[in-house]
């Protein structure tokens, strides 16, 4: 991971973070902000819905047991962003994990907080 320089007016809150990096959010622009394999990528949700999308779609079983002489590594573009990932086999399944695990902690902020609403109601 890499440290997180950004303007002070910047606040933003860790959804998730393993070894390999860390995701995110910011309430104040809307968006998220992604650390991994070096950068410091910013997403809104729409984009980084679509790397999700497109980092689950990589088949890693057939990627690892394919005999051919193809490159290990895998180019990742989101259409309307500017961002580019290329990464090696491990770097997906970190990847692929980094993602999980937000999308897992949004889901139990969304449970707590319906639950929450329904006991106040």
């Amino acid at each position: 991971m890499q440290n997180l320089t950004i303007q002070s007016s910047v606040d933003f809150v860790e959804v998730f973070s393993t070894k390999a990096g860390a995701i995110y959010q910011s309430d104040a622009e809307n968006c998220w902000y992604v650390d991994f394999a070096g950068k410091l990528a910013r997403f809104d949700y729409r984009n980084i819905l679509k790397l999700k999308k497109a980092v689950y779609h990589i088949d890693i079983e057939d990627l690892l047991l394919n005999n051919t002489k193809s490159p290990d590594v895998e180019i990742l573009f989101i259409c309307a962003c500017d961002h580019c990932y290329v990464l090696s086999l491990m770097q997906i399944i970190e990847l692929k994990e980094l993602l999980q695990g937000t999308f897992v902690m949004l889901e139990l902020n969304h449970i707590i907080q319906d639950r929450l609403h329904r006991i106040v109601i």
